[in-house]
C-alpha cells in the first residue's frame, strides 16, 4: 500500500507492555495457536453477555513490564495507526455523503498479551476483535507475525483488512445492523442458527473492508500491484472450513461462524468492485431504503 505522507489516527491507546502480561497456565503455545486459528476475528460479532462467556481470565498473568519496541513493531504500531486513520476519512465522508448519520471513531487499544475491555479480559489468544460496549477494536500485533508464521497471509493489504473488518463491525453497529443481528442470535434457539447468522456479521464485515478499501483508492490511490491479491488470499486462508481443516483434520459446517473460504472472498471483493455499502444488505435481506 502507499501510505506516504498519510496521517496517523490519535484515537489510539497503546497499552503495549504496560498491562496484563501474557497468560500462565492455561492453553499451551500449540492450543493458542489453533484457538488463534480457528477464533480469528471472531471477537468482531459478539455481543458484551456472549463474549463474557469465552473470555474467562486465565490462571495467572505475569506482570506487564515496560519494554522498548524494535523498530520493526514501531513501523507496524504506525502503520496501523494509518489505516485507522483511512477509516475514520473514508466513513465519515461517506456516513455524511448517502445519510447515515454521524460517523463515531471507533478507538483502537494496542496491547500485549491480555487487557481489559468493556466486554471483558481480552487475550492476544482471542486474536483481534471489535467491542460495541465500549466502541474500541482491540489488537495485539504479534497476530500478524501468526497469520504469516501459521497461515502464510502476509503483506500490508492483508494486515489492513484485518483493522478494516473489525472496523467493519463497528460501521454494523452504528448502523444498528450488529444489534439486530445479536438480537435474532439470541432468539435463535439453537447454536447452529446462530452460528448461520454469525457467519452473515462476519461476511458483511469483509464486504465492508472492501467499502472501505475502494473508497480510499479512489480518494488516495492507496493500493498497489499485488495488495488485492493479498487480501484475497488472506480472506481465503481464513475461511472456517480451511481452518477446521488445517486444526482437525475435517470440517463441521454447522460450527461455521466466518464463513467459507470462497464466500469471504467473494463478498470482499464485491465489496472492492463496487465501493457501494447497498450491496451488501442482501447478506440480511435487509432494504436498505428503510434504514
Amino acid at each position: 500500500m502507499q501510505l506516504d505522507g498519510r496521517r496517523e489516527s490519535t484515537n489510539v491507546q497503546d497499552r503495549r507492555g504496560s498491562s496484563a502480561g501474557k497468560a500462565v497456565g492455561g492453553l499451551g503455545i500449540g492450543g493458542i495457536l489453533i484457538y488463534l486459528l480457528i477464533s480469528f476475528l471472531s471477537g468482531g460479532n459478539i455481543d458484551p453477555a456472549a463474549l463474557q462467556e469465552i473470555m474467562v481470565p486465565q490462571a495467572g498473568y505475569e506482570t506487564g513490564q515496560n519494554v522498548e519496541f524494535t523498530p520493526e513493531e514501531q513501523a507496524l504500531a504506525s502503520f496501523s495507526k494509518k489505516i485507522l486513520a483511512g477509516t475514520e476519512d473514508i466513513w465519515s465522508a461517506y456516513f455524511a455523503k448517502n445519510g447515515l448519520g454521524e460517523y463515531r471513531n471507533p478507538t483502537m487499544v494496542l496491547y500485549t498479551g491480555a487487557t481489559q475491555s468493556g466486554c471483558g479480559t481480552g487475550q492476544a489468544s482471542m486474536g483481534p476483535f471489535y467491542c460495541s460496549a465500549d466502541e474500541c477494536l482491540y489488537i495485539d500485533l504479534s497476530f500478524f507475525s501468526t497469520m504469516k508464521q501459521s497461515l502464510g497471509a502476509d503483506g500490508d493489504f492483508a494486515y489492513a483488512y484485518v483493522i478494516a473488518h473489525e472496523v467493519g463491525h463497528h460501521v454494523e453497529n452504528l448502523l444498528g445492523v450488529l444489534g439486530e443481528v445479536h438480537q435474532q442470535m439470541n432468539r435463535a434457539g439453537n447454536k447452529a442458527k446462530a452460528n448461520q447468522l454469525s457467519v452473515r456479521l462476519e461476511l458483511f464485515a469483509d464486504f465492508l473492508a472492501g467499502v472501505w478499501a475502494a473508497n480510499d483508492n479512489s480518494r488516495y490511490h492507496s493500493l498497489e500491484d499485488g495488495d488485492i491479491e493479498e487480501a484475497i488470499q488472506c480472506a481465503e486462508v481464513i475461511g472456517d472450513n480451511y481452518l477446521q481443516k488445517k486444526a482437525q483434520g475435517y470440517v463441521v459446517e454447522e460450527a461455521f461462524t466466518h464463513g467459507t473460504s470462497a464466500q469471504r472472498m467473494k463478498w470482499l471483493k464485491k465489496g472492492l468492485t463496487t465501493g457501494d455499502i447497498k450491496q451488501g444488505y442482501q447478506i440480511f435481506q435487509i432494504d436498505y431504503n428503510k434504514l
